[in-house]
């Protein structure tokens, strides 16, 4: 029988902090074509070591999100009118830092209530194909609300992977992002599955989630037609934000990765600073694999 009870604090995960010639060039690269980043909006842990090794998560439609999640240190506010010139500008950036894969994220825009912003999100894969092609595209997209049309812009386009995350398990979801919907995520990752997209997901844990919980988490999530999926710990970005539940230790991260293995998925990455976007380039080489197995603790 799994354990229903939360972990009890294992110790806070150590973040390395490496600032060298690889770090400033995206740095240069990011802030010349001036773009945001998920990496410096989210404080993401492992800036350090992605943009160290000439990797980034670029983060379009402006760095104002109109929701307030309660893990995310993305500003919110009454963002403004999207730039056009925007997805050229992350080709541009793609093509500079000569990346074989990107992943492209956005603040959500629910705002734009003709396509929640998808028309940027189908221009930008359109540009990085035509200025970098031989990039393979990720892009980890909002819900969109739902709304059909906005999501099918974005499948038209044909990413390389459509990744959207449910963020946590079911039960605690209202609390840690108010404004989305459990279930409507589910259903953004089965139509994309359904196009035939190869679809990825993940959540956070650490924020008062069960073990059996996330085991069903990651049952429903397959169910769908997911192949790769993340775990990784929530770390509060600030004081303001949803305080860390527990800890979770490695040995855990593996019996998560094992167990979502033998579910189905490809590919299954976890550990406490496994983010979305994190060896993401990795992850599709090996989701492509015939006998995909990513075993690896962080």
């Amino acid at each position: 029988m799994h354990e229903t009870q939360p972990s009890a604090i294992v110790g806070k995960p150590k973040i390395r902090i490496q600032t060298g010639s690889g770090y400033r060039f995206v740095e240069k690269v990011v802030h010349t074509q001036g773009l945001n980043t998920v990496c410096e909006a989210a404080r993401c842990p492992n800036i350090y070591e992605c943009w160290g090794q000439g990797t980034a998560t670029i983060m379009i439609l402006g760095g104002v999100c109109t929701r307030s999640c309660g893990f995310c240190a993305v500003k919110t506010g009454r963002p403004k009118e999207p730039d056009p010139l925007e997805p050229f500008r992350a080709a541009l950036a793609v093509k500079k830092m000569g990346l074989r894969h990107v992943v492209i994220t956005s603040v959500d825009r629910d705002d734009l209530k003709d396509d929640f912003g998808a028309d940027a999100w189908a221009e930008t894969i359109v540009q990085i194909r035509k200025h970098a092609p031989d990039c393979t595209v990720e892009v980890l997209t909002p819900d969109f609300r739902g709304y059909r049309p906005a999501l099918l812009k974005v499948f038209e386009a044909r990413p390389d992977i459509f990744s959207h995350n449910v963020e946590c398990v079911e039960r605690i979801s209202r609390k840690v992002r108010a404004q989305a919907d459990w279930q409507r995520s589910l259903d953004v990752l089965r139509q994309a599955a359904d196009y035939g997209l190869l679809t990825k997901s993940g959540i956070m844990v650490g924020l008062g989630e069960t073990f059996d919980e996330v085991i069903a988490t990651m049952e429903q999530v397959v169910e769908r037609g997911v192949e790769i999926f993340t775990i990784g710990q929530y770390l509060q970005p600030t004081k303001k934000h949803l305080p860390v539940s527990q800890y979770i230790d490695k040995k855990k991260f593996e019996t998560y990765r094992e167990i979502g293995l033998k579910l189905g998925f490809r590919v299954v990455e976890a550990g406490p600073l496994v983010r979305s976007s994190y060896h993401a380039d990795e992850q599709a080489r090996l989701s492509r694999s015939q006998n995909a197995e990513f075993i690896r603790i962080q």
